[in-house]
């Protein structure tokens, strides 16, 4: 079978939770965005940004969100804020992938530059895995808290497509259950 066809028919989230160190080098990890960024998008709208978050931008994003998780849940215990406070530092690598719809280009709908920033995640997850590591495309409530995008430079306007960890995996994961093949394929003759 052709390898780049066999890559995509293994690849294969994995929790945030269970990603380890190591994490792409800087060469590694310039080589997945470049092929994040080969992309459709309609009209060369380049509606997104990566943001790559270091070690101490994620120590940093970890206390803002201990900080805003306990001022929306005042009754959060020390355990749930811990967890928020490490939550950016699940994996060795954190991208957060920002779709800004391109204002100068009306006549290109917004829903193919949210598509194109959805490619553009899909992309880097599969080229983390042909490099040899594993990630997960997550957004969770962090995506979606105005005081989190301020934190991080992003427009009101804008929205976080999704927070990418990427590392390494002791465990080769497990495939999961896939759709029934005949209930989504339909070929019409």
């Amino acid at each position: 079978m052709n390898q780049t066809i066999e890559l995509l028919h293994t690849r294969r989230s994995v929790r945030a939770a269970d990603i380890i160190e190591p994490g792409p080098n800087e060469q590694e990890l310039d080589a997945i965005l470049k092929a994040g960024l080969r992309v459709p998008d309609h009209g060369k709208c380049f509606p997104w940004r990566i943001l790559v978050l270091g070690k101490e931008a994620q120590r940093t994003l970890g206390e803002v969100l201990a900080t805003r998780f306990a001022t929306l849940h005042p009754d959060a215990n020390e355990k749930q804020i811990a967890f928020e406070r490490a939550r950016p530092s699940r994996a060795p690598t954190l991208l957060c992938i920002v779709n800004t719809l391109n204002p100068e280009k009306p006549h290109i709908p917004e829903y193919e530059q949210h598509l194109s920033a959805g490619a553009l995640c899909q992309n880097i997850l599969v080229a983390t895995h042909a490099l040899g590591y594993v990630g997960q495309w997550l957004t969770e409530w962090p995506a979606y808290d105005e005081a989190v995008k301020m934190h991080l430079d992003i427009a009101p306007e804008d929205r976080i497509a999704g927070f990418m960890y990427i590392g390494s995996v002791d465990t080769p994961p497990m495939d999961r259950a896939r759709p029934e093949w005949d209930e989504i394929v339909h070929k019409k003759p």
